[in-house]
C-alpha cells in the first residue's frame, strides 16, 4: 500500500463515519499471479462493508470480496480479489459505534459543554478500527482526504491544516511525506486555534486555547534546540491539539499535529516534558519508525533520550537530570512487577495485543541503553551518530536488527556482546547508567527528617520544589503513613486540593493505601475527569486491593466509564471485574 484518499461523513447522532477509502498499492512481486488468485489483504475491526471496487485503467468495476473469521486482537481480514490491471481499490463502509479508535463525545463531556467533540486514536492497531487497510508499521503511505462535519465543527487531521478555513463543514487535508497507519489522525469539534510562532500553534476548545498557548509557549525553541542536536524538522508545520481528559494517553505524536492531555496544563510548564517527547517523536518514530510492534522500543526509548535532551538544552541539566531520576524509578517499578520475558526490548508479542508491550520498559530502559552507548563513546560522536541514523532511515519502517547492524558500521566502541544483553536480555544489565541528581537528593534528606520526626510537614523548605521534587518526595515515602502522617502533610501543603495531575496522582496513591477518607471525594472527582491511562489505572489496582475498595472501584468505574475511551476501558475493565 502507497497512498490512500478517504471520503468520510462524520455522524455524531449515530456515532459513525461512513464513506470510502481508495488504496493505492505497487504490486512487489511479478511473479504472483503465476501462483493462482491474487488477492489484496487488507485489516478491519468492526467495519460494516458496503462494496468494493477495482479501480484501473479501463475504469472501476465493483467486486467479490470475503471478510474472514473475528480474531479478538487482529479483528477480521478482508480479502479482495485482483484483476491483472487493478491498480486502485475502492472500500465503501462505516465505522461502528464501539470503534476501538474513535472516540465520541457529548457536549457535556467537553470543556465548552455546547458541542460534541470525536477523536481518534489508531496506535498500535486501532486505525483498521476506522480505515480498512494494511495496519502495520511497516508499512508507510500518504494520503489525502475529504471530510464532511456537522456546521460550526472544525476537522483536523495529522496533515495540512489550515486554522482560517471556515467552519462550514467541509474539509480537505494531504499529508505528502509516507507515515505509518498508526499516525493517520482526525478530530472534529468546536476547536480555536491561537499561533505560537510561525510554524507552531495550537489548537484547543475556545475555553482552554489561551491556558494552553501559554504553556506551550516554549515550543518553538524546543524545536530550534531539537534541529541543532539531531537536524532539521521535516514536516513543514508543528502543532498541537489539546483534547477534553478522557483522551488515554499523555499525548500522541500525529505528524504535523500532536494530540495532548489537558492534564498536563499545570500552569507553570512543568510538565511540558510531554511535548518534547512528542516533538522528539518528529525524528525518533514518524521520521524513522519501527517496523513492527517488538521493535516498539525504537520509537519510545530514542523519544524518551531525545526528550531529556531536549529539556536539559532549554531548561539546564538539574532539570533533565531530575526527570532522568524519576524515569529510572517508574522503569523500576514496572520491572518489579513485570515476568522477564516482557523486560526484554526486543519484546516478543506473539499472540498478544501490541498495547501489552506498552510498559515503561521500552521507554525508559530504551532511554538507558542509548545513555549508555552516550557514556561509551561520549556525547560529541553519538550526537553525529543519531544525525547520521535519521537521515541514513530517514521516512522508512526500521526493525531492531537493521539498528544493531548499522551500530556496528557506524558506532566504533560499542560492544557487541553489551548490546545483546541490553536489547534481548531481561532487567537492567550492571552497567546501566545512574541518574544523579542533587536537587532530589535534598527532598530525600528534608523526607527523612520529618518521617523521624525531627521536622514537622509545615517546617519542610518545600517554597521552591518543582513539581519533580513533590513528586519525588510522595512516591519514596514509605507505605502505608499513618492517618496522621497524611493528616498533618494535607494540613500543610493541601494536598487533597492539588490541581496538578501528577502530584494529585501521588497523593491519591498514598491516601488509597492508607485508607485517608479526606480525599474519598476528591479521588471519585479524579477517576470520573480524567481519562489518561497512566494515571487511572494505578488507582484502580490500589482500590481493588481490598474487598471494600473493590466496591468503591465498581460504584465509581460504573459513573466514569461511559466518559473513557475505549482503550482505557479495555484496561480497566479486568482491573475491577466489570461485566457488561
Amino acid at each position: 500500500m502507497k497512498h490512500l484518499d478517504l471520503d468520510l461523513d462524520v455522524d455524531f447522532d449515530e456515532r459513525r463515519l461512513r464513506g470510502s477509502v481508495t488504496l493505492s498499492f505497487d504490486r512487489v512481486d511479478a511473479e504472483a499471479a503465476d501462483a493462482g488468485e491474487v488477492v489484496l489483504i487488507l485489516d478491519t475491526r468492526e467495519l460494516a462493508i458496503h462494496g468494493v471496487d477495482c479501480v484501473g485503467p479501463s475504469g472501476s468495476v465493483e467486486t467479490s470480496y470475503r471478510l474472514g473469521g473475528v480474531d479478538p486482537v487482529l479483528g477480521a481480514s478482508l480479502t479482495i480479489p485482483l484483476s491483472p490491471d487493478t491498480t486502485q481499490v475502492r472500500v465503501r463502509y462505516e465505522t461502528s459505534p464501539d470503534a476501538s479508535g474513535l472516540q465520541w463525545l457529548t457536549p457535556e463531556q467537553t470543556a465548552g459543554q455546547n458541542h460534541p467533540l470525536m477523536f481518534t486514536q489508531s496506535q498500535a492497531i486501532h486505525a483498521r478500527s476506522w480505515i480498512p487497510l494494511q495496519d502495520s508499521p511497516g508499512v508507510r503511505v500518504t494520503y489525502a482526504a475529504r471530510v464532511r462535519t456537522p456546521l460550526v465543527l472544525r476537522a483536523v487531521m495529522s496533515a495540512t491544516n489550515d486554522p482560517t478555513a471556515p467552519t462550514a463543514g467541509d474539509y480537505v487535508f494531504e499529508m505528502v511525506q509516507p507515515i505509518p497507519s498508526y499516525l493517520i489522525a482526525l478530530a472534529v469539534g468546536d476547536l480555536a486555534f491561537q499561533p505560537l510562532g510561525e510554524r507552531t500553534g495550537v489548537y484547543a476548545e475556545p475555553s482552554v486555547v489561551a491556558s494552553a498557548a501559554q504553556e506551550f509557549e516554549d515550543t518553538e525553541p524546543m524545536i530550534q534546540a531539537t534541529e541543532r542536536l539531531y537536524g532539521p524538522y521535516r514536516w513543514g508545520r508543528y502543532d498541537l491539539l489539546v483534547l477534553p481528559p478522557s483522551f488515554p494517553f499523555g499525548g500522541m505524536e500525529n505528524p504535523r499535529l500532536t494530540f495532548a492531555t489537558p492534564t498536563i496544563l499545570a500552569g507553570d510548564k512543568s510538565l511540558v516534558s510531554l511535548v518534547a517527547h512528542e516533538l522528539a517523536h518528529s525524528w525518533s518514530g514518524n521520521l524513522v519508525t519501527n517496523a513492527t510492534w517488538r521493535d516498539f522500543w525504537l520509537n519510545e526509548g530514542f523519544t524518551t533520550y531525545i526528550e531529556r535532551r531536549i529539556i536539559e538544552e532549554l531548561y539546564g541539566r538539574s532539570r533533565g537530570e531530575m526527570e532522568a531520576v524519576l524515569g529510572r524509578q517508574v522503569l523500576q517499578g514496572d520491572l518489579d512487577r513485570l515476568d522477564g520475558p516482557d523486560e526484554v526490548l526486543h519484546i516478543d508479542l506473539t499472540g498478544r495485543d501490541p498495547d501489552d508491550g506498552m510498559t515503561h520498559v521500552p521507554y525508559e530502559k530504551g532511554a538507558l541503553f542509548l545513555r549508555h552507548l552516550e557514556e561509551r563513546v561520549g556525547r560529541t560522536r553519538f550526537d553525529e551518530f543519531i544525525r547520521d541514523y535519521f537521515e541514513a532511515f530517514a521516512f522508512q519502517s526500521i526493525t531492531t536488527a537493521d539498528f544493531v547492524s548499522y551500530v556496528g558500521e557506524h558506532l566504533p566502541g560499542a560492544n557487541a556482546a553489551d548490546i545483546e544483553e541490553w536489547i534481548h536480555r531481561p532487567g537492567l544489565p550492571t552497567s546501566a547508567p545512574q541518574p544523579e541528581s542533587e536537587a532530589l537528593y535534598r527532598v530525600e534528606a528534608q523526607s527523612l527528617t520529618w518521617q523521624d520526626g525531627s521536622t514537622v510537614a509545615a517546617e519542610l523548605d518545600t517554597g521552591v520544589w518543582t513539581t519533580h521534587e513533590w513528586l519525588h518526595f510522595l512516591t519514596t515515602l514509605p507505605e502505608p503513613l499513618s492517618l496522621d502522617q497524611l493528616s498533618e502533610l494535607d494540613a500543610a501543603f493541601t494536598l487533597t486540593e492539588s490541581g496538578n495531575s501528577e502530584i494529585a496522582h501521588a497523593w491519591l496513591l498514598l491516601a488509597i493505601h492508607a485508607g485517608y477518607s479526606p480525599a474519598d471525594s476528591q479521588l471519585e472527582q479524579y477517576l470520573t475527569h480524567i481519562g489518561r491511562r497512566k494515571l487511572i489505572q494505578p488507582l484502580y489496582e490500589a482500590l481493588v486491593a481490598t474487598p471494600t475498595g473493590r466496591e468503591r472501584a465498581l460504584a465509581i468505574y460504573r459513573r466514569a466509564r461511559p466518559g473513557y475511551h475505549p482503550i482505557s476501558v479495555a484496561t480497566i475493565d479486568p482491573i475491577v471485574g466489570w461485566e457488561s
